[in-house]
């Protein structure tokens, strides 16, 4: 008898699967993402200004994402409509040290950034006495550093009451799969929150399947990330 085939474990990615994915552009407030969302789009939407929080609302465009193959297919059998890939990028207002707590526009970027599937994350790197610095002076680290820790804060947050409500259910005890289910979602939860009072991203680990099937991630610090520079 042939010996059996090894199976290949598939990596696990965290995040929303999909055709029609979004990606927000976050940063700390007057660093430039209004400039880098019209250079994305090739748009006039957004509002560059040189004051914080001149973008209070979300905008919202739809970019094409160019792919050879798609052209080529095109090409070579004339479809009657073409619809390409395409990527829907926001311009979401500014965050400060302290959001999470309520400075600056608080809690108000937080529903916005989960409801993307990745994030550019925009640091300042230039030096411009004319341009105002939310926090005084330019250093692309500490504001990465600020960024990271508002948004695991709220993900903190968003953890503990998940682990609470699922301890209330498990409370109840029972033996049925329902119940065995829940104490391992439980366990996982558990889990996802020491990791993220340790200070580290839930995307900076790798989880197993049965993890992520029991947790949806969906919160900001699972989300792809990019950084490009101001």
């Amino acid at each position: 008898m042939p010996p059996k085939k090894q199976q290949v474990q598939e990596k696990v990615h965290l995040g929303r699967p999909g055709n029609n994915l979004k990606s927000g552009i976050v940063g700390l407030a007057n660093v430039g993402k209004s400039t880098l969302f019209q250079s994305i789009t090739k748009s006039s939407l957004g509002n560059p200004a040189n004051f914080p929080y001149a973008t209070i609302d979300p905008e919202e465009a739809r970019v094409i994402v160019p792919d050879e193959r798609f052209d080529w297919l095109c090409d070579h059998y004339k479809p009657k409509s073409k619809v390409p890939a395409n990527l829907t990028v926001y311009d979401i207002a500014g965050l400060t040290r302290g959001a999470s707590t309520g400075a600056g526009l608080g809690n108000s970027f937080l529903s916005h950034i989960r409801a993307v599937d990745a994030i550019f994350q925009v640091v300042r790197c230039f030096d411009d006495a004319e341009i105002i610095h939310v926090e005084g002076d330019v250093n692309p680290t500490r504001d990465l550093d600020i960024i990271s820790e508002e948004l695991r804060i709220k993900d903190i947050e968003f953890v503990e009451k998940a682990l609470d409500a699922l301890k209330k259910q498990t409370r109840r005890g029972g033996q049925s799969l329902e119940m065995k289910k829940l104490k391992e979602e439980e366990a996982t939860t558990a889990e996802i929150l020491e990791y993220l009072q340790s200070g580290k991203d839930v995307r900076s680990r790798e989880w197993s399947p049965k993890e992520v099937r029991f947790e949806n991630f969906s919160f900001p610090s699972t989300s792809p990330t990019s950084y490009p520079d101001e």
